[in-house]
């Protein structure tokens, strides 16, 4: 997707129009957003978290694991592309495209200089009010994840061992601390 040239992109059908670019295009409430492509830190940390994480969903066939890129839709003015997020799949079966995920349990951010302010606020914010259960921004520098949920007023911070259920009952734990050190 290459940055138009003559006009903006306020809709979700104009930014899928956009040729691809190799850069992350995303449209916060209308308002759209590009970030360049992840540090190697960024992708140890996303690595580490899907494993974790994908060990925790064993055996929950309706539960779906996903990495970004991924268009995830939260409204008519929202596309968003979470690092990795968790859907539950509908009885029918697996989604086959982007557009028929349903909103994510679960949504997480790993923090990058480029997406800080955005995803602490505007994203936070996009992410609960369309009814993600919970969103786990994970700051690398600071090595911790806020964790939030859909009424919290402050986030729970983990820095040593945190443990998380989603509304379905899926229970796991993370070592924050060896988290982080797959930085490398």
């Amino acid at each position: 997707m290459a940055m138009p040239a003559s006009f903006p992109v306020t809709t979700i059908d104009e930014l899928m129009a956009l040729p691809d670019d190799g850069m992350r295009h995303e449209l916060l409430d209308g308002r759209h957003v590009v970030t360049p492509a992840s540090r190697p830190d960024h992708e140890r940390v996303v690595r580490a978290l899907d494993i974790t994480l994908r060990a925790s969903l064993a055996g929950h066939s309706r539960l779906e694991l996903f990495s970004g890129p991924a268009d995830i839709r939260l409204g008519s003015r929202t596309l968003v592309q979470p690092d990795l997020f968790v859907i539950r799949n509908p009885e029918s079966g697996p989604i086959q495209d982007w557009s028929d995920a349903p909103v994510p349990l679960l949504a997480i951010e790993v923090l990058s200089p480029s997406t800080a302010a955005r995803d602490r606020g505007t994203k936070r914010k996009l992410y609960l009010e369309a009814g993600v259960a919970e969103y786990w921004i994970v700051d690398i520098d600071a090595r911790l994840i806020e964790r939030w949920r859909t009424r919290d007023e402050r986030p729970e911070i983990n820095d040593g061992m945190m443990r998380w259920e989603l509304e379905t009952g899926v229970a796991g734990e993370i070592n924050v601390t060896e988290l982080f050190e797959t930085r490398g």
